[in-house]
């Protein structure tokens, strides 16, 4: 009798389970994934939740390098031969992470085409929104840079339906993350709630009229 052939690999399935090589782990809001300088020897995958990566400079000082959301992958460099994390990543609230230790990560690479390409577009993505965050840091106004930012947390452009209300983050973060005062983001958060760009009921909600505040010229 013939064997059953192999069911085809999913990626979508491979990263929902733990196995060979996978842990699952939950993090409460701000708890450290792992931190700048520790030994990078894996991959992380958000199942559920949203990260934070933040890098501190010699001297101290502290910036927010990237908000990832559920279906991101985090820590990657350490496939291009960094043997210690450039940064270090918390949870912005309740999340849920799959770690891939780094052999298992190459060999799924090496043998899984499907998983490769899911990989690749992770990678191209996040090229491409690092970009963006150049070219926004250049040339945009920090109120626009800040709605932006915003309608990013909200998932407005992503596949699927955006998330209205976005999860709690300070307004010293948001700061960090444009490049602008504390005293600035609280002005502007004040116009666009004015404007009905946004709403607190509970949670920060996010309206796609803050469009405007990024396509005006």
């Amino acid at each position: 009798m013939k064997r059953k052939e192999r069911q085809a690999f999913n990626p979508k399935i491979f990263l929902a389970k733990v196995g060979s090589g996978k842990t699952i782990a939950d993090f409460h809001q701000n708890l450290m994934i792992f931190s700048q300088g520790d030994p990078a020897n894996a991959i992380f995958y958000i199942q559920r939740g949203k990260v934070k990566l933040t890098v501190v400079s010699k001297h101290g000082k502290e910036a927010v390098i990237g908000i990832l959301g559920a279906g991101d992958f985090f820590g990657e460099a350490c496939l291009a031969g960094h043997l210690t994390r450039m940064s270090t990543a918390a949870a912005m609230e309740e999340s849920s992470i799959l770690r891939i230790e780094k052999a298992d990560m190459i060999r799924l690479l090496h043998d899984q085409p499907t998983f490769s390409e899911l990989f690749l577009a992770h990678l191209l993505s996040r090229n491409i929104r690092i970009e963006e965050d150049l070219v926004d840091q250049l040339f945009n106004s920090s109120e626009k840079r800040l709605a932006r930012v915003l309608l990013l947390l909200a998932n407005f452009g992503k596949e699927g339906k955006p998330e209205l209300v976005i999860p709690k983050i300070s307004q010293e973060t948001l700061a960090e993350i444009i490049g602008t005062t504390r005293s600035r983001v609280s002005f502007f958060m004040n116009r666009f709630r004015k404007l009905g760009f946004i709403h607190y009921n509970g949670g920060l909600e996010v309206h796609s009229s803050l469009l405007n505040v990024v396509l005006h010229d």
